[in-house]
């Protein structure tokens, strides 16, 4: 689209489905964040981080993967670690094979403390989402969410 061409406003109905998904989206991010906090002492920063290191046997991610996989700039997942380093949530190891390079690496505290906050995440998500759809309405909104996501990536 250019400048040129008139805007295609949302209808009524496209506005009003439009409006649900932001606000569902940002209700069910805070209450998520404050649950997570409220039980663990972690930020939703913390958790995203530290799913992502321990769904890979050996902990450890190196650095640009990590911020790839999580989606976020390097910059931000460079301030993020070095808070939770700070904690003993993660260490930071250098890369023998790139002296540019670094990995980060769950800690033994910070796998004792995500082991303890995700049970409690788990039940969160299952009120707030799982149980209030059918088993079909939880498997559409998976299926929607992929092909929206997969569009998202696709675009320049």
């Amino acid at each position: 689209m250019n400048d040129a061409e008139p805007v295609p406003w949302l209808s009524d109905d496209e506005q009003r489905s439009w409006r649900a998904f932001v606000r569902l989206h940002l209700k069910l991010s805070a209450r998520l964040a404050a649950d997570l906090q409220s039980h663990s002492g972690l930020s939703a920063a913390d958790f995203e981080v530290l799913v992502a290191l321990t769904d890979v046997p050996e902990g450890r991610v190196r650095f640009q993967d990590l911020a790839k996989e999580i989606d976020w700039e390097q910059s931000r997942l460079s301030h993020q670690i070095r808070r939770m380093i700070k904690r003993d949530l993660v260490t930071r190891e250098e890369c023998a094979e790139d002296g540019r390079g670094a990995y980060v690496a769950i800690s033994a505290h910070g796998r004792a403390v995500i082991e303890a906050a995700a049970p409690k995440h788990v039940v969160a998500v299952r009120r707030l989402v799982v149980d209030a759809l059918t088993p079909e309405e939880f498997a559409e909104l998976g299926r929607l969410s992929a092909k929206l996501t997969d569009r998202i990536e696709r675009e320049p």
